[in-house]
Order: C-alpha cells, then sequence, then structure tokens
C-alpha cells in the first residue's frame, strides 16, 4: 500500500507511522529521517538542505520533494510506503501526484489522525523530559513520575521542553492549521481520505487504522 499519513502536533502521528509501517511490511519514509540521512551522507541534496537549515530558513518544497522521490525509488519501496511529514503542504501533495503518475502508480489512502485541539495541547504541554536520557518520558498528567520532577529509571532532573510549551505548541498547532490541513481537503476530492480517531490507548488506535484500511481497500 501507499499512504500518506497527516495530523497535528500531539497526534501520536510518529508512533502510529511506526506501527503501521511494520504491520503493513513497507517502509516509514518520515521527512526529519530524510533530512538527517542526506546530511549524515553529505549528499549534494543533504548539503543544500543543510546550507538553508544553517542559515535559519525553510528548506525549499523542490529540495524536500526531490529527497522524498530518491527515498521512494528505493527497492524496499517497489511495494509500497508510508510517508509522515510529506507533503507538508498542497504544493508538495500536487508534487507527489505527479512523481507518482510518471511511474503510473497512486496513492491508496491518506490517514487522517484526528484529536481535540485542547487534548493535543494537554498531551504535548503536559511532557516532562529526563535530562539524562531523552527516551525517558513522562507526563504530568498521564504518566506520573513517583516522585515530581526525578526521572524512576535514573534520578535524573525532568523538565519542559522549550518545543513542548502551551505557546510553542499553540502556535505548531496553527502552522498545521494553514500550511498541512488544508492537504486533507485536496485528497478529499480524490476520495482518499480516511479520517481515524487518535485518541484512546495506541494499540487501539493502530487497530482501528488498519481495519479503516482493509476497508478502503476493499471497497475499491
Amino acid at each position: 500500500m501507499r499512504i500518506v499519513l497527516v495530523g497535528p502536533p500531539g497526534a501520536g502521528k510518529g508512533t502510529q507511522a511506526t506501527r503501521l509501517a511494520e504491520k503493513l511490511r513497507i517502509p516509514h519514509i518520515s521527512t526529519g529521517d530524510l533530512f538527517r540521512a542526506n546530511i549524515s551522507r553529505q549528499t549534494e541534496l543533504g548539503k543544500l538542505a543543510k546550507s538553508y537549515m544553517d542559515a535559519g530558513n525553510l528548506v525549499p518544497d523542490e529540495v524536500t520533494i526531490a529527497m522524498a522521490k530518491d527515498r521512494m525509488e528505493q527497492p524496499d519501496a517497489e511495494g509500497g510506503f508510508l510517508l509522515d511529514g510529506f507533503p507538508r503542504n498542497v504544493s508538495q501533495a500536487e508534487a507527489l501526484d505527479e512523481l507518482l503518475a510518471t511511474e503510473g502508480i497512486k496513492l491508496d489512502a491518506v490517514l487522517d489522525l484526528e484529536a481535540p485541539e485542547e487534548e493535543v495541547v494537554k498531551r504535548i504541554a503536559g511532557r516532562r523530559i529526563c535530562r539524562n536520557d531523552s527516551a525517558h518520558v513522562f507526563h504530568v498528567t498521564y504518566k506520573q513520575p513517583a516522585k515530581e520532577g526525578v526521572c524512576d529509571v535514573c534520578g535524573g532532573e525532568l523538565y519542559q521542553r522549550d518545543d513542548d510549551s502551551e505557546e510553542t505548541v499553540r502556535t505548531r498547532l496553527e502552522v498545521y492549521h494553514t500550511q498541512t490541513e488544508p492537504i486533507i481537503d485536496y485528497y478529499k476530492a480524490q476520495g482518499l481520505v480516511v479520517t481515524i480517531n487518535a485518541m484512546g490507548p495506541v494499540d487501539e488506535v493502530t487497530q482501528r487504522a488498519l481495519e479503516a484500511l482493509k476497508r478502503e481497500n476493499a471497497d475499491k
């Protein structure tokens, strides 16, 4: 299957992308991973992207699109892929359609993870990270440490990242609404959007998505 996964910050997109790609046995293609891989390998696209990032500028769409194209052409993506973080806007969605059309293929579905905005803010703003190991993550509501401000695993100090402050989260949501959300209407016009309730246990959300994809595939 060829799938695009969209959803606001805090909807659990990264977690679901990893799980769904594993269940469906297709590569998880993340924009962030693409940037890191190209910069690490010092590819021409990586050097170009880094030059914009070092200058504090956004990486142009054409660079992101070229990286995605290169990744989708790798042998492991011949049978399908799950795109996470791309396309990020309507112009990228149009470019993706053109890329796929040249190969005589098309998307099977666009999974739209939905979560109430206030819940998203609560999820992200309540996160606390261990200074010793960022893999140790707690939450002021959902996963409280035994001792406030102290990591249960190693005893390190728990803190709130700048990116997780309520003000920053609301800014990120506004960017999502203005730049990325319009691609949902773009894909709805193609009959590709499958809306998934992103609330509840991780396993349940994954199962909802798999069942919805199965129904979508059966209807075609």
